[in-house]
């Protein structure tokens, strides 16, 4: 009998993607799913537009242990290029592709 999965997290892709990656270094197996109806955008509501990881239920506490660990608050930056406000995962701006200056965390 098929393990039944369960989601774990939804966000935008490039998260899901990063998120997806790290879970499977540790040995985890994670589906993704989602991501196809990204090209509906604007068509679609805006509930169908995230991204989801889905782990086996035997899994699910460690990928939820392992997701918690990365919610670390960490303030956002200003990019000393274009001034855009940029999340604290981003190590280049997203707008122009600077790198992060430490001195405007």
């Amino acid at each position: 009998m098929e393990e039944r999965k369960v989601m774990v997290a939804g966000g935008n892709l490039l998260q899901a993607h990063t998120w997806k990656g790290m879970l499977e270094t540790s040995g985890l197996r994670v589906e993704l799913r989602g991501e196809a109806l990204l090209g509906g955008v604007g068509e679609l509501p805006v509930d169908m537009q995230t991204v989801e990881l889905w782990v086996p239920e035997s899994q699910r506490e460690q990928a939820q242990l392992q997701l918690a660990s990365l919610d670390a608050d960490r303030p956002q930056w200003q990019c000393l290029q274009c001034h855009e406000f940029n999340d604290a995962s981003f190590e280049l701006c997203w707008q122009c592709s600077a790198e992060r200056s430490e001195c405007h965390n």
